[in-house]
């Protein structure tokens, strides 16, 4: 299942960490315009896909190929992986033409994982409780080969502009969706 907004411009694919689903991203689509054509997508058992018996990272990875060729997109895309999918956008952009990978979330969310989220947001950052789901992805996205992809690629990070409020934890997007929005039109 996926959302889309916009038809032409350089790709965004939005990917949702673990737990949650893709209306995590919809204050960030909603403010990148018309430059591009984003898609946010819930992985499978999250939001309205279905789960699956097993989650490993090669069919994940497959997946999120074969959506994006039957969406027509037509140029590489930006992947936007929050915390853990990020894994994912890394692994597809080593197998696909990516044009780059934006890690989103990862640092350590030390203390209150909304810290920063204006309460209108808080709404898109709730996860579901689900330790079965949690339990099938962990080793798809921290085994070995996961750790192996992850070392050999660099990330950027948003919302870490110099002039920009630190925002630190789990979800700097939903900080500040505006300033989010721009630093992806800026690579589109």
């Amino acid at each position: 299942m996926y959302d889309r907004w916009g038809r032409y411009g350089r790709p965004v694919v939005l990917l949702h960490g673990l737990l949650y689903d893709r209306t995590m991203w919809w204050p960030v689509a909603a403010d990148l315009g018309d430059c591009c054509a984003a898609v946010a997508v819930d992985l499978p058992g999250h939001g309205e896909s279905a789960p699956r018996e097993q989650y490993h990272l090669d069919r994940l990875t497959h997946d999120l190929a074969m959506l994006i060729s039957r969406l027509d997109l037509r140029r590489a895309p930006i992947l936007v992986g929050h915390a853990e999918a990020t894994l994912i956008a890394e692994s597809f952009a080593d197998r696909y033409a990516t044009h780059a990978v934006v890690s989103v979330g990862t640092a350590a969310a030390g203390g209150d994982a909304l810290a920063g989220v204006p309460e209108s947001y808080r709404q898109f950052a709730v996860p579901r409780d689900d330790r079965a789901l949690l339990a099938a992805y962990r080793e798809c996205l921290t085994g070995p080969a996961a750790r192996a992809r992850s070392a050999t690629r660099s990330r950027i990070s948003v919302g870490e502009a110099p002039r920009a409020p630190r925002r630190d934890g789990l979800f700097p997007h939903l900080c500040d969706p505006a300033a989010s929005a721009a630093t992806l039109r800026k690579l589109c």
